[in-house]
């Protein structure tokens, strides 16, 4: 348990990085949809090391529409992940629950549409829930372990504070909080604002 002063000191200057919809894919996934032997192409980096967005991208269709467009994130997972926002899922007609990446059990399936083929999931469709990835130096700067909970403080005109952050701590993670396009909007934060972290939540 952290002392009271502990809890109340600003640590400032976390970016932030806006997720928009996107889907990572097992490897039978890929070449169901996009042929057999396909390998995904890299089209840009992202902030974390081996990380990537690929210029495959896949359809979303759901009970109630369709979302085209949605890209592909690299590099390739064990299990097929569809990340969305409630918006997003006000759209298709399916109710996205709030989990952890890789919490996939009990959630919701669509169909995915590559050039190709399609898909069809049982489970894998989330909305992500809010984090920040740490690498062990700023980890231990901030006095927080892997699996912590943290509240963020949210500067400017349409601030306030996240609570519930989930911290990720791997030796090769750059500082950076991940929140969805909604959660964004609603706080009118963009890719490469910055925020801080006001307290422990044990």
């Amino acid at each position: 348990m952290l002392s009271k002063e502990q809890t109340q000191q600003t640590a400032e200057g976390i970016p932030v990085g806006v997720s928009n919809r996107h889907i990572h894919l097992s490897a039978e996934h890929i070449e169901a949809l996009f042929g057999k032997g396909h390998a995904l192409t890299p089209l840009k980096n992202l902030k974390q090391v081996g990380e990537f967005a690929a210029k495959e991208t896949v359809t979303l269709v759901g009970p109630k529409g369709v979302i085209q467009g949605v890209r592909v994130l690299g590099p390739v997972r064990k299990f097929t992940q569809v990340e969305i926002s409630r918006t997003d899922g006000f759209s298709l007609g399916v109710v996205p629950p709030l989990r952890d990446s890789g919490n996939l059990e009990n959630t919701p399936g669509i169909v995915i549409v590559g050039s190709r083929g399609a898909v069809t999931l049982t489970k894998g469709v989330i909305c992500a829930a809010r984090h920040i990835h740490m690498g062990e130096e700023d980890a231990c700067k901030f006095q927080v372990a892997d699996g912590d909970h943290v509240a963020v403080k949210i500067n400017g005109p349409r601030g306030g504070t996240l609570d519930n952050v989930l911290v990720r701590v791997k030796p090769n993670f750059l500082l950076e909080l991940h929140i969805d396009t909604d959660e964004a909007n609603a706080a009118g934060l963009k890719n490469g604002d910055t925020v801080s972290l006001d307290l422990r939540v044990n």
